[in-house]
């Protein structure tokens, strides 16, 4: 392990240590959204991204978080299961459709990642869960001389839920945490303040129309690789790297527009178009 990477580390358990994070494992309520669809139209194709999330019905404890990204003839669909008190990942699949097919699984041990990759080989009737595997390998998590244990390790989209309940505390707050990707592990420091006016367009529930120029609160995500493949850098949300600011609106705290850097596109933002709000009975 780099210096670099020790010394980030360090400040990471300083500052859960003194914000008490990593002893607070208080179960969090649902968000007031059960599904957010995003959307941002550049040159010829559109981009849609979805997240819904919802209470395990076996184990009501845990989360299961659904992504679902599109672009033209390419799609994504990420399922996760979470500890919501701590963020921590359970287990993923990602199953990717486009000029080629595949799943990529991976389950969340207490030494490592176990990375499994399905492919359909000659038969294209089955379903993606009886899809041979084609490699399985152990991806082992980082390791700190001056941390034995395991800290919590957590997946990109998992971030959007963290930075909302972040902002929701008000005030400047930071949290900082390890992400994993495919092979590799980054440092995320989740930072929180005032946002700047955006301008909204999105319905609630099919029907109820946000328009206008609304107040935000901003949390930016900065993602720092501490270990991984060489020259692999792939840390992304909704597609978008470099520094990542999620805005969320003041009267609602609902995240309505994601900036970044966009490959071949440049500096872009994503845009909250549509809301299902959670049934108050649930």
């Amino acid at each position: 392990m780099s210096q670099l990477a020790q010394s980030l580390f360090l400040c990471f358990c300083l500052l859960l240590s003194s914000a008490g994070n990593a002893e607070d494992n208080t179960q969090p309520d649902l968000p007031v959204w059960q599904v957010l669809e995003f959307e941002e139209k550049a040159f010829w194709a559109t981009a849609r991204s979805s997240l819904e999330v919802q209470a395990v019905p076996q184990e009501p404890a845990l989360w299961e978080l659904t992504v679902l990204n599109s672009v033209v003839d390419n799609s994504e669909l990420i399922v996760q299961q979470l500890d919501p008190s701590t963020g921590r990942a359970l287990s993923l699949t990602r199953l990717s459709r486009g000029k080629e097919q595949r799943v990529k699984a991976y389950e969340f041990t207490d030494k490592f990642v176990l990375r499994e990759r399905r492919t359909p080989g000659g038969d294209n009737t089955l379903p993606p869960e009886e899809w041979p595997v084609t490699s399985s390998k152990q991806v082992p998590y980082p390791t700190f001389e001056d941390e034995p244990a395991t800290p919590v390790i957590t997946s990109p989209y998992v971030l959007v839920l963290l930075a909302q309940q972040l902002q929701a505390q008000g005030g400047d707050k930071t949290l900082e945490l390890l992400v994993h990707t495919d092979w590799n592990f980054y440092l995320v420091r989740l930072t929180s303040g005032n946002g700047i006016p955006v301008d909204v367009n999105y319905t609630i529930d099919g029907g109820e129309a946000v328009r206008g120029r609304h107040e935000t609160r901003a949390v930016a995500v900065q993602a720092t690789l501490v270990q991984g493949r060489d020259g692999g850098d792939d840390f992304s949300l909704f597609g978008l790297d470099g520094d990542v600011i999620l805005f969320f609106d003041r009267a609602n705290s609902l995240p309505v527009q994601v900036r970044g850097t966009a490959p071949r596109i440049g500096s872009t933002n994503i845009n909250l178009k549509s809301v299902r709000m959670r049934d108050s009975d649930r």
